[in-house]
């Protein structure tokens, strides 16, 4: 994945540009370079004012994503991952209480579409069609009060002018898809007649029934057993084929993301901590917080003679956000670089050098990449 920012030397966050101006179809603003890749985050910022602060749930996001591809979002419960893929689709700020209630800034582009600065009623338009998201809870996403069909033709005929019967034989086909039996029979079933894992699949196919160019997947097999789980992915990969959509994959389940996605962002407090090829990433991981994530996973590909071993302590409170690198309360190595810098000045996201340089490998740490590389090659990849 090549990134926006074009030298190893230049920090990966803070040199991009801020929200745009340019309506939906327009070219960016003088200042700011127009994109060139399907999907671009830029400089993304997340804000929600409480009562006990300000809550920084995305801190500095930047990422691109071409059709064909799918892009790994990994990282722990609290570190921003859904609030992206929220912001991505434009529902922070739908409705009244999004529009009072969230503080966001920066730049996503769309297939040349900037949303952020983009009309609501025209990013709705897009939402379903160019861009469809299957939520982590289809129980609190599903309406309990319509049948599973209704509301999947109902998303099928916003985007398409075409009779209740026919969008009905499309709600049938897609539930076919997913797995559900007898789905003509099912389709006129509420959700609390699914079973859970039922119910995700139902939310599966109804953020597929328009063949969306985006898909974002908010743990899609959440609630599944492990052959359905194949199943779901299968259908994600076919889709992808058939269609060349960009795909965003967010889970904890980093055995998902190793079958699946092409690229890898590690996020962490609310920014990215690594990204690269996912290749790159999980081989030759370049963060403390990666190798803790790595070192927390079971493998089955070999004997495994000591227990795993887990990432010490909680994530951080996004009001109050450690000084420094975010991570240096939990990371053995915060003291091996020198002057105390983990605890008062933030990494910036750079790129690899050497070999590894022009790769799209980018990490946000004060070790050096010497350093890293010793650490993981010595210490860290042995044990796991």
């Amino acid at each position: 994945m090549t990134d926006l920012t074009k030298s190893s030397e230049q920090p990966g966050n803070g040199d991009l540009p801020a929200t745009g101006t340019a309506a939906v179809g327009e070219v960016a603003a003088a200042g700011s370079p127009a994109p060139t890749a399907f999907l671009e985050v830029r400089d993304l910022h997340v804000h929600f004012p409480t009562d006990d602060g300000l809550v920084k749930s995305v801190d500095g996001l930047s990422f691109r994503l071409e059709k064909g591809k799918t892009l790994g979002i990994v990282g722990e419960s609290g570190s921003g991952k859904s609030v992206t893929s929220l912001g991505i689709m434009g529902l922070h700020t739908a409705g009244q209480y999004g529009r009072r209630k969230a503080r966001i800034s920066g730049e996503i582009w769309l297939n040349g579409q900037e949303l952020l600065s983009a009309d609501p009623d025209e990013v709705r338009k897009l939402r379903g069609r160019e861009m469809s998201m299957i939520f982590q809870d289809p129980l609190s996403a599903l309406h309990p009060y319509y049948t599973i069909g209704r509301q999947i033709v109902e998303a099928y005929r916003v985007h398409h002018e075409v009779s209740k019967d026919v969008a009905r034989k499309r709600a049938i086909e897609l539930l076919d898809r997913v797995g559900i039996p007898q789905p003509d029979k099912r389709v006129d079933s509420y959700p609390h007649e699914f079973s859970g894992g039922m119910r995700q699949r139902a939310m599966i196919a109804m953020a597929l029934v328009n063949n969306p160019e985006l898909l974002i997947a908010d743990e899609p097999t959440t609630a599944l057993d492990v052959t359905v789980q194949a199943q779901i992915l299968d259908l994600i990969r076919d889709l992808q084929k058939e269609f060349g959509s960009a795909v965003i994959i967010i889970t904890h389940d980093l055995g998902v993301v190793a079958e699946l996605a092409d690229d890898l962002l590690v996020m962490y407090g609310g920014r990215c901590v690594e990204r690269g090829p996912a290749d790159k990433v999980f081989y030759e991981p370049q963060h403390p917080y990666t190798w803790g994530l790595l070192g927390s996973m079971p493998r089955i590909d070999r004997d495994q003679t000591e227990r795993l071993i887990p990432v010490k302590g909680s994530p951080p409170s996004l009001i109050n956000v450690p000084s420094g690198c975010a991570f240096h309360p939990r990371c053995p190595y915060a003291d091996v670089p020198k002057d105390n810098i983990t605890r008062t000045e933030r990494p910036e996201l750079r790129e690899l050098r050497g070999k590894d340089a022009g790769g799209g490998h980018f990490s946000a740490c004060h070790m050096t990449q010497e350093e890293r590389t010793r650490i993981w090659t010595e210490e860290i990849a042995p044990k796991l």
